[in-house]
């Protein structure tokens, strides 16, 4: 059996590994690939600096350049039969709620609710999940700028905040990964068993992928 999805995209925390899984798969598969274009975002580096400051042109900012980048995504390509994107646009309110005055949010909310009513809907959603500890590794690894203010406290924050969304989240089939320890960038075995769980394994409503370490 082959999984035949059109839209496909993965979510999780800052750090955990959405980017590098979403481009080894569209490179498996011959994917349109669609990435959030974070660095785009004028206000992030002032946000971790002051958070309750930059919050809401920050996620403004977010809300804008996402779905923008969903409009364009409804458009079929004749060539890449399939998308795999970095991110679900539902998963903008996660942040919001998280960082956003009760004002704030109800303004946000206000075009939120009407934007999304008109984004692009994902066939299955990945959730990939990691420890803090992971997660502030492979954030200290890449070393952006922007994100070495990034706190444990924010991170878990965070992560409470995915868990709680995705513990609710009916809107399509959804895997859910722990990557704490495993490496499918740099360990194929990995990547195989993961791209098998997804493209010729059934997926319905909710699967949990375990690999074991090596």
């Amino acid at each position: 059996m082959e999984n035949k999805f059109e839209f496909i995209a993965i979510e999780g925390v800052i750090g955990v590994g959405k980017t590098s899984l979403a481009t080894l798969l569209s490179d498996r598969h011959n994917a349109r690939l669609v990435l959030e274009q974070f660095d785009d975002n004028p206000f992030l580096p002032k946000f971790y600096n002051d958070r309750e400051r930059y919050a809401f042109p920050t996620q403004m900012a977010f809300l804008a350049s996402r779905f923008k980048q969903q409009q364009k995504m409804l458009s079929k390509d004749l060539f890449q039969q399939t998308t795999v994107s970095d991110y679900i646009f539902d998963k903008d309110r996660i942040f919001a709620r998280l960082n956003l005055n009760e004002d704030e949010m109800a303004l946000y909310d206000s075009i939120f609710n009407i934007m999304s009513g008109i984004s692009a809907k994902p066939d299955l959603v990945i959730y990939l999940q990691a420890s803090i500890e992971r997660l502030m590794d492979n954030i200290r690894h890449r070393d952006r700028e922007y994100e070495r203010h990034i706190s444990e406290s924010y991170l878990r924050e965070l992560s409470d905040a995915y868990n709680h969304f995705f513990y609710h989240y009916n809107k399509s089939p959804l895997i859910i990964i722990n990557t704490s320890e495993i490496d499918f960038v740099n360990n194929e075995k990995h990547l195989n068993y993961i791209d098998e769980q997804i493209f010729n394994q059934p997926v319905r409503g909710n699967t949990h992928i375990n690999i074991i370490p090596d």
